[in-house]
């Protein structure tokens, strides 16, 4: 539902000069390597609409470096629409490196200065850099708070990617000619929680880097003189990149390339067990993309079917079943199949709306400008309206009002193809606190009972309400069970500043969100 966002995608792609092969064009070209980076990010675009950027780099121009970053979606800040200032802006910033951003913001404000990449500028070429970051600090508030109170240092925003702003510069002022691995080996035993970066100094020194627990997915692929790297791997299939040669980086892992074009994979931290955040797939990755060895569209095609085998209700005639668009499409479609009945789409979504068109209206008026029910396929009929999950519940309870007045259904019976929310996110997703999110209110005991359900269906407006069940989310994604943060629908958390977070959330009066300044 549109009640829970992802923080962020990031990219970086990086012209190699000594892979210079003879067929190759005249080395001008090269310059424009960063022209590839808003097809990037547009395949990450559903990472994140509120913000794009990217900083790029040419050691021929006085900006060795240069910062292009602005609020809006990627089209928009990159004039996309527009071939001649499209094509401007990638003269202005043409260069043989580039690392970029699309960011959905689960702290700060809404304005420029929280877009990424955040460039950092210094005489020193080692100490100008700039950088990007997927992910979100679980111990935000200790880091924060250290800085404040034991140094003479200032932050002037809300948001963790300042605090990591702060630990490289003063690891890169205190420390001449720290390495970009030997940053990341400090930065190990600092940081709580999920942190892929991808980082450009002025020097053209380059790395990604993927956090200990691999929580967010990160992968990249080189061919000829080509690299690239990605929180999508459609991103890269998209630049001719074959899928057998894209890689995932291994938790704890950087790729580096360095002033003389070197790459290489070194790892700056000894990974514990892979906590690989399940939504990635239920929710919120690309279809087209597969990471860590499990297809995401073949995850969701799973979530339908284990839906079909665990349905009680014996179809007929009249039945059908609905996704929510978009994400729940798949598993709608697959479920259908199992059940031998019609996936139609009674609810179109109209994606033409951006997110401030809607701003300043109540829930209703959001979910009829972004939904139509269609009575022509609903009237009648017995729906098992299919989702991806429920978090507070609002919009789906909006939805099922407009498919009973609209869309004239008969009957709704909601099916959700993840496992109750019961515990916020301290990892990079835009959740709820304990407070507000749905199941809990409504549960009995630590474990969903068939009781539970019906009272939330009664409170949603629905005839029935089935989630699917933990046990069956690993064989859905396809991974080990114990590969998965599953802490959302769990309580059970990777590291221990995310523990001590949820500990702090269960208090009304302290909050449940990172951000929370106490």
């Amino acid at each position: 539902m549109d009640e829970m966002q992802h923080e962020c995608g990031i990219a970086a792609v990086y012209h190699l000069a000594n892979r210079r092969t003879s067929d190759q064009k005249p080395a001008d070209d090269f310059r424009a390597t960063s022209r590839l980076m808003p097809r990037m990010l547009l395949d990450m675009q559903n990472r994140g609409q509120l913000a794009a950027g990217f900083t790029t780099y040419d050691p021929d121009r006085s900006q060795l470096i240069d910062t292009h970053k602005d609020v809006g979606g990627v089209a928009e800040v990159f004039r996309m629409n527009h071939p001649g200032r499209f094509r401007r802006l990638m003269e202005e910033y043409a260069g043989r490196a580039a690392i970029g951003h699309v960011r959905y913001a689960t702290c700060g404000s809404d304005d420029r200065s929280y877009a990424q990449p955040f460039e950092r500028h210094h005489i020193a070429r080692s100490k100008w850099f700039s950088f990007v970051f997927n992910g979100q600090l679980a111990n935000y508030q200790d880091l924060r708070r250290e800085i404040l109170t034991t140094t003479d240092f200032h932050l002037t925003r809300e948001t963790d990617t300042e605090i990591l702003n702060h630990l490289i510069s003063r690891k890169l002022s205190d420390s001449p000619g720290i390495t970009g691995i030997e940053i990341l080996q400090e930065l190990a035993t600092e940081l709580d929680g999920a942190w892929n970066l991808a980082f450009l100094n002025a020097n053209g020194d380059m790395f990604v880097s993927r956090d200990p627990a691999g929580i967010r997915p990160l992968c990249y692929a080189v061919k000829d003189s080509l690299f690239a790297a990605a929180s999508e791997s459609v991103a890269l299939t998209h630049l001719g990149f074959e899928e057998d040669k894209i890689q995932n980086i291994p938790p704890g892992h950087a790729v580096i390339i360095d002033s003389k074009n070197e790459v290489r994979l070194e790892k700056y931290a000894n990974p514990g067990k892979p906590a690989h955040c399940f939504f990635e797939w239920i929710y919120f990755a690309n279809a087209a993309s597969t990471f860590d060895d499990a297809g995401v569209y073949l995850s969701r095609k799973r979530l339908g079917e284990q839906l079909a085998l665990k349905e009680d209700i014996t179809p007929d005639r009249d039945t059908i079943v609905v996704p929510v668009p978009d994400t729940a499409k798949a598993a709608a479609d697959s479920m259908a199949y199992k059940l031998g009945v019609p996936s139609q789409e009674g609810l179109l979504r109209n994606r033409y709306i951006g997110r401030t068109f809607i701003e300043g209206s109540d829930r209703t008026d959001k979910v009829r400008a972004k939904y139509t029910a269609l009575p022509e396929i609903l009237e009648g009929k017995r729906v098992l309206l299919v989702d991806d999950s429920i978090v507070r519940a609002t919009t789906l309870k909006e939805l099922l009002t407009l498919l009973r007045q609209t869309g004239k259904a008969k009957e709704i019976h909601v099916r959700i193809a993840c496992p109750p929310i019961i515990a916020p996110c301290f990892y990079g997703i835009d959740m709820s606190t304990v407070q507000e999110l749905f199941a809990p209110g409504h549960m009995n005991g630590p474990v969903m009972t068939e009781a539970d359900e019906l009272c939330m269906a009664n409170a949603i407006g629905a005839d029935s309400l089935r989630y699917l069940p933990v046990e069956s989310l690993a064989e859905c994604v396809g991974l080990p069970e114990d590969h998965l943060c599953r802490a959302c629908v769990t309580r059970e958390y990777p590291t221990p500043a995310g523990t001590q977070q949820y500990e702090l959330a269960l208090n009304p009066e302290i909050g449940g969100r990172t951000y929370d300044v106490r």
